[in-house]
């Protein structure tokens, strides 16, 4: 199975190298984010994940409408703007030295990220081929490598642990951002579609769709195990060495890099999905279970088991995504993809606004029981998708074939003549 290093088409390389921009800004946050507002602003662990969950929240609503924007005026411009608020609130990140203070930019800052997620995404279905979901993984294993250099700079501010190596850290992951926006001046502009018939806010009033999202967002918590919870589990709770903070996250960035496109083929149709979130599920809640077993070990024996758990977590991360790309396109109407995207990014924003708390109150408030609770909820989640996954394929075909014009079988995203996947 060839995989294309470089895209051949354009527009794509543009959106690549946009995309590579961004995750190493993107890498710099999600490894030492956290760590800033406890260790350099000295805000309680408690009070940031408070203030992350408010963010979270206030990103709900704005994804939807951001990709509505997106599909009525064209997603590049919309695109663009995001990106420029979110490097001016990533900046302001020096300002906050207090609770409100933070509130307010990680506010704007989520925001503008849940805005740009979702305004992304008609350009990735419009020069995304025949299978956009394909082009998503790739672009997702390009975000690792961005992260994983992003997490090399985190890296050292952890362990410098200065406030001016910190700051250094927000300053570049601000320019990454502002970079990001001046790249798309070379992405062709995507003309807006044309107003489709019926309920205007569709994606709203599709319940199995919704209900997926509900799903996909319980699961997409995963992704602060490795951002907020490791890192404060192995700093305050392991006598691991801090700089494994920084290691844990190219673990995983790493294997995501190798397989994200590999295991995203074999997730080829909405079935595939659901089973895919099944096993994600179980392998998150083996990976809480070794994390919890780290605490009260030597330094090498913590540091060996935690990234064991790293490395079983990353693979259940590589099923969930894969899932993710495959069911949020396959289910969303061609003409209306930034408003159903927006939606399904309601999960994420789920994951944003409760995550963080959710973690920090079970895991590290808790302890050792607390990892255990938050891998039976993923492996609850992963068991109940299939179902939800067959009631939207229920529904689907009759809807789509209306609005797209096309078969069934093309609106669950195949290609005649091959197997096609992510």
């Amino acid at each position: 199975m060839n995989i294309q290093l470089i895209p051949k088409s354009g527009p794509q390389r543009v959106l690549a190298a946009s995309n590579f921009v961004y995750t190493i800004g993107s890498g710099l946050h999600l490894t030492a984010g956290v760590l800033y507002f406890t260790q350099a602003v000295h805000l309680p662990a408690a009070q940031v994940g408070l203030g992350l969950g408010i963010a979270g929240l206030v990103a709900l609503a704005i994804g939807i409408g951001v990709g509505h924007l997106a599909d009525v005026y064209g997603a590049r411009g919309v695109y663009a703007a995001t990106l420029v608020v979110q490097a001016l609130a990533t900046a302001a990140f020096v300002l906050a030295d207090g609770f409100w203070p933070f509130v307010a930019v990680v506010c704007v800052a989520a925001g503008a990220k849940a805005a740009g997620l979702a305004a992304r995404s008609p350009l990735i279905r419009h020069h995304g081929g025949d299978r956009p979901q394909e082009f998503r993984a790739y672009l997702r294993a390009v975000s690792n490598v961005g992260i994983s250099l992003g997490a090399v700079g985190a890296g050292w501010a952890v362990q410098v642990g200065t406030l001016t190596a910190y700051r250094l850290m927000v300053a570049g992951n601000a320019i990454a951002f502002a970079l990001c926006a001046v790249i798309l001046v070379l992405l062709p502009p995507v003309a807006p579609g044309p107003a489709a018939d019926g309920p205007r806010w569709s994606a709203l009033r599709d319940r199995p769709y919704l209900l997926l999202t509900v799903l996909d967002g319980i699961m997409a918590v995963q992704f602060k195990v490795l951002t907020v919870a490791i890192p404060l589990w192995l700093v305050d709770f392991t006598a691991a060495p801090h700089w494994l903070v920084s290691g844990t996250m190219l673990t995983g960035t790493v294997i995501v890099i190798a397989f994200q496109v590999r295991v995203g083929r074999t997730v080829d149709s909405p079935e595939a999905g659901g089973r895919a979130y099944r096993r994600a599920g179980a392998a998150f809640l083996v990976s809480c279970a070794l994390v919890s077993l780290s605490a009260g070990l030597p330094g090498w024996a913590a540091a060996s088991l935690l990234l064991t758990a790293v490395v079983v977590h990353t693979v259940g991360e590589l099923w969930h995504a894969a899932a993710g790309f495959e069911v949020s396109f396959s289910f969303a109407p061609r003409h209306a993809t930034g408003q159903y995207l927006g939606v399904f990014g309601l999960g994420a924003g789920l994951a944003e606004a409760l995550g963080p708390g959710l973690l920090i109150a079970l895991c590290i408030g808790w302890g050792r029981p607390g990892w255990y609770v938050v891998g039976a909820l993923f492996l609850l989640t992963g068991l109940a998708a299939p179902a939800a996954v067959r009631r939207a394929g229920v529904s689907r075909p009759s809807a789509d074939t209306r609005r797209a014009g096309r078969s069934p079988r093309d609106c669950e995203g195949s290609r005649p003549g091959r197997r096609s996947r992510v």
